[in-house]
Order: C-alpha cells, then structure tokens, then sequence
C-alpha cells in the first residue's frame, strides 16, 4: 500500500534523525513537499552533537520523489517559529500535515531516578523540549493547517494511551512527557475537529535510530548479529516503518475517525496493510504486553 499524496506540504519538526527522518522520507515519497526543521546543520551542530542534519534528511526526501527543504529552526524560539511558518505561507500557500517530532531529551534523562534524585534542571529543560516546543509550533503553524479541511496534526510520543497508563515511565519527568503529549494530541483533536482536520498521537516501536544502531554497535544491516543489545531488540523497527504510518494515515480520507486517538506504528501496519522497509510487520505494544510484561523469553513470533 502506497499513499499518494502528490500536491501535500508538510512541516516535520524535528526531522533531522529518528522517526523524524522516516516520517520526512516516506512523506516524501509519496509525493509530498516536506519542510523539515531542527538545530543540527552541516554547519553547526546542536548539544546533541551528532552527525545527521537537517540538510541530509531534505536530500533523502528529494531523492524518493518527493521535495525536501531543509530550514534551520529552534522550536523553544517563538520568532523563529512564526517565520517558519510565514514562510511556508508565502512559498506554498497551504499546510496539509503537521508532525511534532520534537524531543531532545535523551542525553538529559536519568532512568528509575525519583523527583528528588533526578537532576531539577535536566529534567525542567527535557519539559520544555519536548513540551513547550509542541504548543509553540501548534500555535504558530495550526491557523494555516486550518485553512483547508482534511489537514491531520501528528504529535509524536512513547508508548500508546494504555500502555503509559498503566506503566510508570522511568522517572517523572519522562513519564510527564510521554503522557502530556498524547493528551495534548486529544485536546487539539477538539479544536481541529470543528474545522475539519484531525490530531493523533502516534507512537512507534522499539525503534532501530541511528542512536540506537550506534549504541549497540551495528548497523540496519547488521542489527541481529550484536552481542550488547537486549533479547528483546528482536521486536524493533525502523524510522521508516513509522513514516510509512503517518503517510498511510495522511493519505486516508477518512482519517477523522481517528481524532483525539492514541496509534501506534504497528497497529496502523495491520489496519494499513504496509511493512516496514524489509518486509516485516513489527507489533511492539503488544509485543510488551504479551511478552515483556508477562516474562517471557525473548521471542518475535507472531509479532513481526
């Protein structure tokens, strides 16, 4: 299943790495125009300090078919953001898909840490990264997603409705943010709703970034072969698999009735019918509730 989606512009905020980038390249190659933001540039680098940029995930866009613009944008600065979205206005005249993929936060979360022992400071930024940049791009680029009815707002998080609600996220301040942001995607649903445009929370897998890859010492090719990372890598996915559900989602006319809904990666594959970039068909939530949670023995049978 492929969506086509020839004609669409789209903002990916935060699409330098990650799901962002899947998200950008399989939009892309469905026909899309994908502005694609964040701070890390082949010019200067953000505090993350890796190699991927902006720039790179606009080229993969382009070289899928679709066009890919690369634009330098901090989302935490209001101005910088209101300029973003001036300027898509002038040179499109249309925003038909917003995706916040903004985090930033891995280098300041300290995991099973309660309040009191986990840096105030750390965890007060990783809030504002991955919280107060959502609404500051919200509010600036939402009035032009809602010019036409059909627009579909994606707010990017971990872990589905259910799963968060009943598991505690590894320290507060995670925890808050995972949460606040799939309410934060019910509560746009009511406002977009009355103009005929829809917001969703989306969450993928376990998912194979380039962090992750890097972390365990392999590559997409490779990924099976390591010796550090946990049994249960079995059941991850690529970037790629989450783009090709914001494409699948983007691309369905009657997507409205997902409004306000919390979706994962896995389960639009199943309602979509589309695979990840080697075939499979990674379920991970359920993954975790049958398998991880219960204790049992690493083994992706029946789920990919």
């Amino acid at each position: 299943m492929t969506a086509d989606l020839t004609g669409k512009v789209a903002l990916v905020a935060g699409g330098t790495r990650g799901a962002g980038r899947g998200i950008a390249i399989e939009l892309g190659a469905a026909g899309t125009t994908v502005y694609v933001t964040g701070r890390s540039t082949r010019k200067q680098r953000s505090e993350y300090d890796r190699p991927e940029t902006i720039e790179e995930t606009a080229e993969m866009v382009t070289a899928v078919g679709g066009r890919g613009i690369a634009l330098r944008v901090d989302h935490l600065v209001a101005s910088e953001v209101e300029a973003l979205v001036g300027r898509i206005r002038t040179d499109e005249g249309r925003l038909d898909i917003l995706v916040s993929d903004i985090w930033g936060g891995e280098h300041l979360t300290e995991w099973d840490k309660p309040v009191w022992e986990h840096s105030l400071e750390n965890g007060l930024r990783m809030l504002r990264l991955a919280i107060d940049t959502h609404l500051i791009t919200a509010h600036y680029a939402l009035p032009l997603l809602i010019e036409r009815p059909g627009g579909l707002l994606v707010e990017m998080t971990d872990g589905t409705a259910d799963y968060n609600a009943a598991h505690y996220r590894l320290n507060p301040y995670y925890d808050l943010v995972k949460t606040g942001v799939i309410r934060m995607a019910w509560a746009h649903g009511r406002d977009l709703e009355k103009h005929g445009c829809t917001a969703v929370s989306l969450t993928p897998g376990w998912m194979r970034s380039e962090m992750m890859l890097e972390i365990y010492g392999v590559t997409e090719e490779t990924w099976r072969d390591s010796s550090i990372a946990p049994a249960h890598f079995v059941i991850s996915e690529t970037p790629r698999f989450t783009g090709r559900a914001v494409a699948a989602l983007a691309g369905d006319p009657e997507k409205a009735r997902f409004n306000g809904q919390s979706l994962s990666s896995g389960g639009l594959a199943k309602l979509y019918g589309f695979d990840d970039v080697d075939g499979s068909r990674p379920d991970c939530w359920r993954y975790m509730d049958e398998v991880v949670e219960t204790g049992k023995d690493a083994d992706a049978a029946g789920y990919r």
